[in-house]
């Protein structure tokens, strides 16, 4: 069997040992209800508190606009519910969203609610339009899970501040790989999940502007003041918020040294499966995502045959996986169907190596190769 090289960090990044020691620590030394109003309640609570309030300033929020959730799906399902009490209207979207925000965005059709997905370049890249006169809500993804891109939302965000519009960013796979500050993005809401930095998985958090009513998406308790019932889950939390440390430690080194390792696979692989087609790459991207597509070569088969030379990557957003469309954020782009076909994505880490990189380049060049050979 071929030793196994992990290039899908966009699905998910190891927890890093360091925070397994944090998870460990906090779940045997402050195991009380940070809710309870005794010592070992109280002890959680603490720790709760001061994550809270580092958390909060690495993403440029106070302490206050943070609500601890499950993770990035349940964060955007509150904010896309949440900001859509009153009555319906249109919510604008970037072509492409996370399932997490689609679906949940659909679910409100019922209700009466359209929605309206706002035009990219062949980069992806986000095209101003003008926003239909009963927009209630903007959702966008500030760096696409699929391609990378990184959207410049100032624009955007002035316009809904002007028109009183609501603005959601989903920054799942933004926060800890590119500095995120929520005050300078000037957005309503931001979402983050912990492992897609390195972070425990079924803990993630909610950015929600002061002065903003946002109606609970869950009831049955006063936690998180009365915006998330449920008990905290103080380990998990205490893991992602040392997760986000480490990365804020480094970060100008971790973006340096990941984006190189993401250029020279991106040249090797261009150079020895020619033909390639970068997706994305006149676009700022996030520092480790490449999305490339090799013509003539079938997707699917192309994600099993490398798996079974040990190589793990995707066809896209791991959420998504097992549906038979092509990428919508690929068509959106204007890309042929026999680039969107043969799209596949490369997410890679800090973890990963030089060495390991020019191995994987070889078997992937292998995998291509023989796949397009005619029968």
């Amino acid at each position: 069997m071929p030793s196994p090289i992990y290039l899908d960090h966009n699905a998910t990044a190891p927890p890093l040992p360091e925070v397994l020691d944090e998870v460990v620590r906090v779940m045997r030394d402050c195991y009380g209800n940070p809710g309870s109003r005794h010592r070992a309640g109280r002890k959680a609570r603490q720790v709760l508190e001061e994550c809270r309030e580092r958390l909060a300033g690495w993403l440029g929020a106070t302490p206050g606009e943070l609500i601890f959730t499950s993770g990035g799906t349940e964060a955007n399902n509150m904010a896309i519910q949440g900001l859509t009490q009153g009555p319906a209207g249109t919510i604008v979207l970037s072509p492409g969203e996370h399932p997490s925000i689609l679906q949940a965005c659909k679910s409100l059709q019922s209700c009466g609610w359209k929605l309206h997905p706002l035009p990219v370049d062949s980069a992806g890249r986000l095209l101003m339009d003008e926003l239909p006169a009963d927009t209630r809500l903007v959702a966008i993804l500030l760096a696409h899970n699929e391609t990378g891109v990184i959207q410049d939302v100032k624009p955007l965000a002035k316009v809904c501040r002007a028109r009183g519009i609501p603005l959601h960013l989903d920054a799942v796979q933004a926060v800890g790989k590119v500095p995120v500050d929520f005050l300078d993005l000037d957005a309503t809401s931001l979402s983050f999940g912990a492992h897609k930095f390195h972070g425990p998985r079924g803990v993630g958090g909610l950015l929600v502007r002061d002065g903003t009513h946002l109606s609970p998406l869950l009831h049955g308790g006063h936690q998180e003041a009365e915006r998330r019932a449920g008990t905290e889950a103080v380990a998990l939390i205490a893991g992602m918020s040392k997760a986000l440390q480490l990365w804020n430690e480094r970060r100008a080194w971790h973006e340096v040294r990941v984006q190189q390792l993401r250029d020279h696979f991106q040249t090797i692989l261009c150079q020895q499966c020619n033909p390639a087609v970068v997706n994305g790459g006149e676009a700022r991207r996030l520092p480790n995502t490449l999305n490339i597509s090799f013509p003539g070569v079938d997707g699917e088969a192309l994600l099993v045959a490398l798996d079974l030379e040990g190589v793990a990557c995707s066809l896209g957003t791991t959420c998504a996986s097992g549906s038979s469309e092509p990428a919508p954020i690929l068509v959106a782009m204007g890309l042929t169907p026999d680039l969107y076909r043969s799209a596949i994505r490369f997410s890679l880490s800090f973890l990963n190596t030089h060495d390991e990189l020019e191995l994987a380049a070889a078997r992937i060049a292998r995998v291509v190769a023989t796949l397009r050979k005619p029968v």
